[in-house]
């Protein structure tokens, strides 16, 4: 799938580019608002990855011309602005998606996933665990419990896609390190611990199983 991806910062974007075209997507590069407003009208992008601070014409400004533009393409936003009026912002302007940085590279090809399928007009399905107890939906990201929504972040979704999508199989603290984190992280394994408490402590206990030895699986 063609993407567009626009972010000024080299030092993010060229990693970012590699991941994204070793994951399949065929990627165009801008640099600047303008750049991006120019290759998005003349190209034809499914996708379309923003940063909102960008040089001539921020992230928001971006979109709202893309869709006063006839553009349909999803849009994921990437910014280092977290706070809920930035979020909504974004979605009210046509966004479908926001990570904040610094974002963990699966974690953002988990949503470039989510989205394709979307843009592909396939249902996304509903996966579901611990005895159907949980379920997340991978288009929108969201998490419930009981039939109830809970608010997880980025990482905790991310974390419980990776064990809910292969459920009755361990997986290694390092694996989900991997695999959630990303290759490039530098902290301890052990942050996987603390997430798996914060998402117990959101769920229930019995969310997520752990073994000594083994690692850590949902069950179907």
């Amino acid at each position: 799938m063609r993407l567009l991806f626009v972010e000024d910062d080299p030092r993010i974007a060229e990693p970012t580019v590699e991941a994204m075209r070793e994951a399949g997507y065929a990627v165009t590069w801008a640099q600047t608002g303008p750049e991006g407003l120019e290759a998005a009208l003349l190209g034809d992008f499914p996708l379309i990855v923003l940063d909102v601070m960008l040089p001539g014409l921020d992230g928001f400004e971006l979109a709202r011309e893309l869709r006063a533009g006839g553009i349909e393409a999803a849009i994921l936003f990437l910014t280092a602005r977290g706070e809920l009026d930035d979020r909504v912002q974004g979605l009210d302007l046509g966004g479908d998606a926001y990570l904040v940085k610094p974002f963990a590279v699966p974690e953002l090809l988990a949503t470039l996933r989510a989205l394709s399928r979307r843009e592909r007009g396939q249902a996304a399905p509903q996966v579901t665990f611990a005895g159907g107890r949980g379920a997340l939906d991978t288009v929108s990201r969201t998490v419930a419990w009981d039939g109830r929504e809970v608010a997880v972040t980025g990482r905790e979704y991310a974390l419980l896609e990776v064990l809910s999508l292969a459920p009755e199989r361990w997986f290694a603290r390092e694996e989900l390190l991997d695999r959630v984190w990303g290759p490039e992280f530098g902290g301890e394994a052990r942050i996987v611990d603390v997430y798996v408490r914060y998402v117990r402590r959101k769920l229930a206990p019995e969310a997520i199983t752990s073994e000594r030895g083994r690692g850590y699986r949902v069950e179907k």
